[in-house]
């Protein structure tokens, strides 16, 4: 594929962390896991995610130029697409299940890392069916339209960072800076 059409974003597991760490003051100290526990839980869920994510684009952009033609082009970008879509909602699904941290305001911190890997995972998929549903007749025009797909997938990423504004969980923050699986 051309150059301009961009590769597949990949969120830093630092910044995700980071994120994450920040998050906290609205509400009461949850019966959950330790913060240490649920640091570790999430960066064990986080990790690989960010790897295949990594893995994948890398693939595509090995990939896609190499190809000869646009439906091969075409398919080697849906299944880096859809195979981010199906990374992206394993790690959401292992956030949910490590649970609420034992912080003030874990709900909100739980829900807040859960909701952004929907974002994700949303934003993969609607870029999957986008470029499934490209005409390959013309590899002009097919170029192009991949790279608007590419394009709004990019601005759909960035806006699916958690929203950090009016939280903070000092013990979360130490935990992710503490815990081997977040190192």
């Amino acid at each position: 594929m051309r150059s301009k059409s961009g590769a597949a974003p990949a969120l830093p597991l630092a910044v995700l962390v980071g994120l994450v760490g920040l998050v906290g003051l609205a509400g009461c100290v949850a019966s959950g896991p330790p913060p240490r526990v649920w640091a570790a839980s999430v960066c064990s869920a986080l990790t690989p995610w960010r790897d295949e994510i990594s893995t994948l684009t890398t693939r595509a952009q090995q990939q896609t130029p190499a190809s000869t033609t646009p439906e091969q082009a075409k398919e080697n970008l849906v299944r880096m697409l859809e195979g981010a879509r199906d990374a992206s909602e394993r790690a959401r699904g292992k956030v949910v299940a490590a649970g609420v941290p034992g912080v003030d305001g874990g709900a909100a911190i739980a829900d807040g890392v859960a909701d952004s890997l929907t974002k994700v995972r949303d934003a993969y998929g609607r870029a999957g069916d986008a470029v499934r549903a490209l005409s390959t007749d013309d590899p002009a025009v097919f170029y192009d339209r991949v790279s608007g797909v590419m394009v709004t997938l990019q601005q759909e990423y960035s806006a699916s960072a958690l929203d950090t504004s009016s939280l903070r969980s000092a013990e979360l923050q130490q935990a992710f800076a503490e815990v081997p699986e977040c190192l």
